[in-house]
């Protein structure tokens, strides 16, 4: 596995998107069975780091991760667990019970991560930050982020933040670079903030272009581990695709081990 180290902390350079474990914007408990097998699986081949929100599936993708991490026998300190405060939990009381419910249904003591998981226009960001700030100095959570905030935004979470904004997780991918255009990704590479790439494979939908075909065949690799690769190489950008089937978690897990080259990644990047 490979890191990025902010203040001191190693946050993989991968980790394993959650939605659609366990439903959809409902629950379905029909998916549990197969939502544990990939969760487990994604624990047994080295998975760390898992990111989910209060509103995957209801709550539901949070219950079950917490049940794998216990029927696995993972020990809580090696892992990264990073969940999401919806939009309209922005409210200081609203923060502190959203962040309760998901200890609750992780059946944890802290998060690694918390993030406010979207904008909502006329929101009351600075008491959102004061609920956040005392889970911090709580103890129950032990790192703050953003979800989906431009530039402006980020900004202004950062001026509120009592303690250093770790991550504002985007889409980022070969064929979506809205937020490299709009300066976020320049943003976070130059002021020590990761920008965590959701969606690196647009949900399963990638189309590789004729750049990362040419790339994978003559390395041998699937395209969709050349597009996680270019992500991997860029600094301060990490990901975190989904995947159910066990295949498809090892190779996006292998393809941190693919080093592209300089020419690699410029043909990627002007394609």
């Amino acid at each position: 596995m490979e890191y990025e180290i902010i203040d001191g902390l190693r946050v993989p350079k991968l980790g394993l998107g959650t939605w659609s474990i366990g439903g959809g914007s409902r629950a379905d408990p029909s998916l549990d069975s197969r939502s544990l097998a990939a969760l487990r699986s994604a624990l047994e081949l080295g998975y760390t780091h898992f990111d989910t929100a209060e509103t995957y599936a209801a709550g539901q993708t949070e219950e079950l991760i917490g049940r794998a991490v216990r029927e696995t026998g993972t020990e809580r300190g090696a892992l990264f667990i990073t969940t999401k405060v919806a939009p309209e939990h922005l409210g200081y009381n609203q923060v502190l019970s959203s962040l309760e419910g998901s200890l609750r249904r992780l059946r944890m003591d802290y998060v690694d991560l918390f993030l406010i998981h979207w904008p909502r226009f006329g929101m009351n960001l600075e008491e959102a930050f004061r609920g956040l700030n005392k889970l911090i100095r709580d103890g129950r959570v032990r790192h703050l982020g953003v979800s989906n905030f431009n530039l402006k935004l980020l900004r202004q979470a950062k001026a509120l933040a009592e303690s250093p904004i770790m991550t504002d997780q985007v889409p980022y991918s070969l064929s979506d670079r809205s937020h490299a255009k709009n300066g976020v990704l320049e943003h976070c590479q130059q002021n020590d903030i990761l920008l965590t790439a959701y969606s690196p494979l647009d949900q399963g939908a990638f189309k590789p272009g004729k750049s990362v075909q040419a790339i994978a065949a003559a390395r041998r690799t699937t395209p969709q581990q050349i597009a996680l690769a270019w992500l991997i190489a860029q600094p301060r950008v990490i990901t975190i695709p989904m995947s159910a089937d066990p295949r498809h978690q090892k190779e996006n897990l292998e393809a941190i081990a693919i080093q592209l080259s300089a020419q690699e990644m410029a043909r990627l990047t002007a394609s």
